[in-house]
């Protein structure tokens, strides 16, 4: 009887022993929850493409933004000299085109920067 005791507790913890043994053999086997497939290499391929698609418009939206950068300090220098050229008697049709200009590509950088054109 003590003998079948102990033989039996010696099985118990050998199958405990082995069964981290069994889960280190396939480490993913726990991170699928059942019923969930991996996903398929066309869906992986298909999500890397979207990823570089991703990646080359945010590097296209960055091109853009420093070139309208560039141009709004352009314009506003623009502005500038045109303000100094006048008094205050004085508000040049240029100036006001100017301000327009410039309002208009701000709002456009604005846009750009939340991710919007």
């Amino acid at each position: 009887m003590r003998f079948e005791s102990l033989a039996l507790m010696i099985v118990v913890m050998l199958g405990m022993a082995r069964a981290p043994i069994s889960l280190a053999a396939d480490p993913y086997a726990q991170l699928t929850p059942p019923g969930i497939q991996e996903p398929s290499p066309e869906d992986q391929s298909r999500a890397k493409m979207e990823k570089e698609m991703a990646k080359k418009a945010n590097q296209e939206r960055q091109a853009d933004l420093k070139r309208d950068t560039d141009k709004l300090l352009k314009l506003a220098t623009e502005l500038k000299q045109y303000v100094d050229k006048t008094n205050e008697n004085v508000l040049s049709l240029e100036v006001l085109k100017k301000a327009e200009e410039i309002e208009k590509l701000a709002h456009s950088v604005k846009g750009k920067m939340k991710g919007q054109n």
